[in-house]
């Protein structure tokens, strides 16, 4: 089979016409049949319905030497760079706490004026008065002070390993595949060796967020680089340049707007792990403060420090933003002396009002303005008010969503939930209708909604912990080969084999299920959010800033409300999970719909094609690739947010990555962090290899006018 072929065998099956095709419709018919009989066979042969002992490899306790070995070889110098690092962080904490908060304050109202105009100094003005006025001031600028040390940390890392992928490119796929487990396995998995290496405190924090927000500083330092535009690249080749010279004074600064915004990404994504970091190594930040009040369950004080951080990453996102956009229009600096000149004087005036007046040199020791009070008073008013009905929806959801799509129908139907039992006439019903659809469809020739409908059927009735994991791998296989060939059939299988030698297949169906729940809604929900923002102009603005907070507010913080209102379970962590999950449905739905080009549009409008035509023949399909990585980044927000969640009593890899982290048992954290990314990854490469297919081979077909 070419690669033509392959790419292209979606569409082939679909239509069951040619040469093409029949390879895949053999292994799609194997791994079926394969499927089916696992199924069958399991009651008799457990080996078949859970992966069995024997299969396993103690790759935990091999890890666990590993790293005791590297701790006790390179303990001595880990703690002296420990030292090293710990410094600076103190001495900007000691510099940022030393002077008076209206210097600070006027400091950074300063800075936003600069970058991006007087709104944002305005915002940032009332920022820094409403943080202390809720006493929240020092902690805010021992976040700050983390924030300084671990994102320069970062951005280094980051532009070197970058500059390296750019020069080297057999160094290029191996930086990659570094980065995507970088970026999607939890940081509570990697926090562990860090703790054993580095031991108890702040610096364990910081070189956890220089680690986690390095990523998106190495993406943009490549892109920034690849792009530099050739002509510029031809003139300092011209010129004489060495390439020394050429690097420095040609492509540096071409690709500098770009590596700007890896700044900024960089900058966002440390602040993000302060809560985290707080865990293993609070020093009475913001992140500390969340968390003590989450333990305490004080939902006021826990949505205020939290909205505190929204306003930092609110900040630092527009300040480095509209730096790295000034870069783009270099000669758009009017006046540089006199602006100088303003902040010097405000600067000096501030500093003298600050040493001259406690009030505004020493920040309030608590709260000015008790917000806090009011919110938890509510929060029981409410819980009095609606405390039961809550209480029946959650039960509600249980039984007849997350129950069904855990353990299947088979066993979630029964008279304490939902009030009758299966009988034998029921289940052939089941079975019929579920042939006669998938008949109906092969009479169609449409052979991949058949095997998709049946499928689904299977995964309904067993539920995701009642899969064979024979069957499963043989479907993964068959779904790797029919989207990109053979080489991402290996890595199916490959990522299935792993969670079979490390005895976490169990855990890696209740993160799916979970996870695979959540994205449904999300998907769901987000697409006809997305299509009316489409639609009604005034929508997609108020959506643009709910979507901004829901981005910038920091995880744990999405925990609190649910928590709070549908206490501690799966069903709690399903809502926070979507409620992170579901921005990105949103915004790619938008964002595909709005980018198909009007001409197309003008071309069907004018064949006489309602818009309901328009939209489900025009708009969808030429939106496809924009769509399908909206369904990328949705799971991919999806088992970031599952890390979280597993505080509120989830039982899959993730809770073993916390359990991990409470045991510092090191290589069983790694394990299951590993394997939270390689379904990461794997959902990346199959959706991936969906985006490639779509593109060549989807084009609207325009129908026969309404």
């Amino acid at each position: 089979m070419s690669a033509m072929t392959t790419q292209d065998a979606p569409a082939s099956m679909r239509a069951g016409t040619g040469r093409g095709p029949r390879p895949l419709v053999l292994v799609w018919l194997a791994a079926i049949l394969i499927a089916a009989g696992a199924t069958l066979l399991a009651p008799q042969l457990p080996a078949l319905a859970e992966s069995p002992a024997w299969l396993e490899l103690p790759l935990a306790g091999w890890l666990d030497a590993a790293l005791a070995g590297i701790v006790a070889a390179t303990k001595p110098a880990v703690r002296a760079l420990a030292w090293t690092l710990t410094q600076p962080m103190l001495g900007l904490q000691a510099l940022l706490n030393g002077l008076p908060w209206l210097t600070v304050a006027a400091a950074l109202t300063l800075l936003s004026w600069i970058a991006a105009g007087w709104r944002l100094a305005l915002t940032c003005a009332v920022g820094c008065l409403g943080t202390v006025a809720l006493g929240y001031w020092t902690e805010a600028l021992n976040t700050l002070a983390l924030v300084g040390v671990s994102v320069p940390l970062a951005v280094l890392a980051g532009f070197g390993l970058g500059l390296l992928a750019h020069r080297y490119a057999r160094l290029r796929h191996g930086i990659e595949l570094c980065l995507d487990v970088m970026q999607t396995i939890p940081a509570f998995a990697y926090l562990i060796p860090i703790l054993l290496l580095f031991g108890f405190g702040p610096v364990v924090g910081l070189i956890a967020s220089a680690i986690y927000a390095a990523p998106p500083m190495v993406r943009n330092t490549l892109l920034g680089l690849r792009h530099v535009p050739e002509p510029q690249i031809e003139s300092g080749t011209m010129s004489g340049c060495t390439p020394r010279q050429l690097f420095w004074q040609v492509r540096l600064p071409g690709a500098m707007p770009q590596i700007l915004v890896g700044v900024n990404q960089t900058t966002m994504q440390s602040l993000s792990m302060v809560i985290i970091a707080a865990i293993i190594g609070g020093f009475d930040d913001i992140g500390w403060a969340i968390l003590t009040a989450l333990r305490k369950a004080q939902f006021g004080q826990s949505l205020l420090s939290g909205l505190v951080i929204v306003f930092l990453a609110v900040l630092i996102d527009r300040i480095t933003w509209g730096f790295a956009v000034k870069s783009r229009r270099p000669d758009e600096h009017p006046h540089p002396r006199r602006r100088l000149a303003v902040v010097g004087g405000v600067l000096a005036l501030s500093l003298g009002a600050g040493l001259a007046l406690p009030a505004l040199g020493t920040p309030p020791a608590g709260a000015l303005v008790d917000l806090a009070t009011p919110l938890n008073d509510w929060l029981e008013r409410m819980l009095g008010l609606w405390g039961a009905a809550l209480a029946a929806f959650r039960t509600g959801a249980f039984y007849y969503l997350l129950l069904p799509l855990r353990i299947g129908l088979s066993q979630a139907i029964t008279p304490f939930t939902w009030g009758f039992a299966l009988t034998p006439a029921m289940i052939a019903g089941y079975w019929l209708a579920v042939a006669l659809g998938c008949g109906a469809l092969l009479a169609k020739r449409h052979m991949a909604a058949a095997a998709a409908l049946l499928i689904a059927a299977w995964v309904l009735w067993f539920g995701m912990t009642g899969l064979p994991w024979v069957g499963l791998t043989a479907i993964m296989i068959a779904l790797g080969a029919s989207l990109g060939g053979a080489r991402l059939a290996m890595i199916c299988a490959a990522g299935c084999a792993f969670f079979v030698v490390t005895g976490l297949w169990s855990k890696a169906m209740l993160s799916l299920y979970l996870t695979g729940t959540a994205v449904l809604i999300s998907l769901v929900l987000g697409g006809a959010i997305g299509l009316l923002a489409f639609r009604v102009q005034r929508l997609s603005a108020a959506l643009r800033i709910v979507a901004d907070v829901l981005q910038t507010m920091p995880q744990f913080v999405l925990l609190i409300p649910f928590l709070m209102f549908f206490q501690v379970g799966e069903f709690t962590a399903l809502l926070a999970i979507c409620i992170y999950a579901i921005v990105p449905a949103i915004r790619y739905t938008e964002q595909g719909l709005r980018g198909v080009s009007p001409h197309v549009v003008e071309a069907a409008e004018q064949m006489g094609c309602s818009e309901w035509q328009i939209l489900w023949h025009v708009r969808l399909p030429l939106a496809m690739p924009v769509l399908a990585l909206g369904i990328n980044q949705t799971i991919m927000f999806a088992l970031a947010m599952l890390a979280i969640a597993a505080l509120v009593g989830t039982q899959g890899l993730e809770q073993e990555v916390y359990v991990a982290l409470s045991q510092a048992a090191a290589g069983q954290g790694l394990l299951a962090g590993i394997g939270i990314a390689i379904i990461a990854i794997v959902s990346d490469r199959l959706i991936r290899a969906r985006i490639d297919t779509t593109s060549a081979t989807r084009a609207p077909h325009l129908p026969a006018p309404a």
